[in-house]
């Protein structure tokens, strides 16, 4: 607004029109220099709207400068006539502040005011106008410095802070674009999970069982011919795993589709207890190692798990991921003859563990081995609903592997009384204490497919 030419135009106009009222019906100067005051002030307004309005908000320019330095000696000429005229420093000061290009510049044409005035009042009063002049002059100067620093403050201010805006943008934008590549390479760590946890799990239980009827078969080809009934139980055991095998290819062919078309996570269709009742029953076809399960604490009413026994589909899905890896790792590395998959349950969290015979975690050959998606991608997981992960050697032989996932707390059940309305502030205390866990957990568990 300070430099928008039309602003300007009808301010200089209201200055001249408020000059030519005072000095034409109001103040009676001497004979003539209403004539006088009048031509200064023609010249003024065609000066300003030949070339001086051009250059307002300018850089310092020299035509600019040219303008103020004719402002400058009409103050004192028309301060000549009548002093009435020292009207005009109403649009002069501010014009010199806005022509100038800099601080300096503004105020050294602030204190040239100083001597048009005095001599204008010389010129009308005579000597003895001179300290009139030179006071009304400096309190002038002074008044115009001080508004104009603190206008140039302002100005300073506004563009500062304009600048830290702009930088704001840019660092907003960089922030952006480090956001949506932290996305992309966690929607791919979140689909190496899921790969490996579905696909290259069941084509490895695919290798094992292939191997394993090749050897069968290898049994057959070898076999005595007089010997037809271990042929026979040989072929039998080779169509069993061949039926076997055809189930394992479809469910990866199942689990392929679900990640090809909804790229999340193979969600569980029943119940935790059934899905992984049907993981054991699978495990121990696969590999022949027997498979025991303690999951009575998901049964609806058991101690420490509410009415339905339900723990909501993410953990859910969680705990069986974790259940599957934990069997695929004894089936690589635990030689183990029988495993066991147990959950237990209490109001403040919900542990899995598996435990086998085998080895042993120190004496696997893979103990300590980078890399991999088994372990670490547990741990990952885990990380994102605030579960921990630990592996130990059992008691007396075997490994553990003990999965702890922490609940929300749930409020307390009411006192039989007369059913009465909640207050407000009591509602929503028991929402924040009973779903805030579970709302920040979900919202950091499908962070990856918001991003995508």
């Amino acid at each position: 607004m300070m430099t928008s030419r039309r602003w300007w135009d009808a301010a200089m106009i209201a200055v001249a029109a408020l000059l030519i009222a005072v000095t034409v019906l109001w103040d009676q100067p001497d004979a003539g220099g209403e004539w006088g005051v009048l031509a200064v002030l023609a010249v003024v307004l065609l000066c300003y709207f030949s070339w001086g309005r051009r250059y307002i908000g300018g850089d310092g320019a020299l035509p600019g400068l040219l303008y103020a330095g004719v402002l400058l000696v009409a103050l004192g000429v028309g301060i000549a006539f009548d002093p009435t005229f020292a009207f005009l420093q109403i649009i002069l000061f501010p014009s010199l502040w806005v022509l100038s290009g800099s601080t300096r510049q503004a105020v050294v044409l602030n204190v040239l005011t100083i001597v048009p005035i005095t001599l204008g009042y010389w010129a009308f009063f005579g000597p003895s106008g001179i300290l009139t002049g030179l006071g009304a002059s400096v309190l002038a100067v002074a008044f115009s410095l001080s508004l104009g620093a603190w206008i140039t403050s302002i100005e300073r201010s506004g563009a500062e802070r304009a600048r830290l805006l702009d930088e704001l943008m840019a660092v907003q934008g960089q922030l952006a674009a480090a956001n949506r590549e932290v996305g992309v390479d966690s929607e791919r760590a979140r689909l190496a999970r899921e790969i490996h946890d579905t696909i290259a799990q069941s084509l490895t239980g695919l290798v094992m069982v292939a191997q394993r009827t090749g050897s069968a078969l290898a049994r057959v080809t070898d076999a005595d011919p007089a010997d037809a009934s271990a042929a026979v139980s040989a072929l039998a055991g080779a169509r069993a795993d061949v039926e076997l095998m055809e189930s394992m290819a479809r469910d990866a062919l199942t689990e392929a589709r679900g990640l090809v078309a909804a790229i999340a996570p193979v969600r569980v269709e029943s119940t935790l207890a059934e899905a992984l009742h049907r993981l054991a029953e699978r495990f121990e076809r696969e590999t022949g190692v027997q498979v025991h399960t303690e999951l009575a604490a998901l049964a609806p009413g058991a101690a420490g798990g509410g009415a339905s026994g339900a723990l909501g589909a993410e953990l859910d899905v969680v705990l069986l991921r974790c259940a599957q890896e934990a069997l695929a790792n004894v089936r690589k590395h635990a030689r183990a003859g029988t495993a066991s998959v147990g959950i237990s349950r209490s109001p403040e969290q919900v542990v899995l563990t598996v435990d086998d015979d085998g080895v042993g975690p120190s004496r696997s050959p893979d103990a300590g081995a980078g890399g991999g998606f088994g372990l670490a991608g547990m741990t990952e997981r885990l990380a994102l609903v605030g579960g921990t992960v630990r592996l130990e050697q059992a008691s007396p032989r075997g490994s553990r592997l003990t999965v702890a996932i922490p609940l929300a707390p749930t409020p307390d059940p009411a006192p039989l009384a007369p059913p009465l309305a909640p207050s407000l502030a009591e509602t929503a205390r028991l929402v924040v204490r009973g779903e805030l866990n579970s709302t920040s957990r979900s919202l950091d568990g499908k962070k990856g497919e918001v991003q995508r």
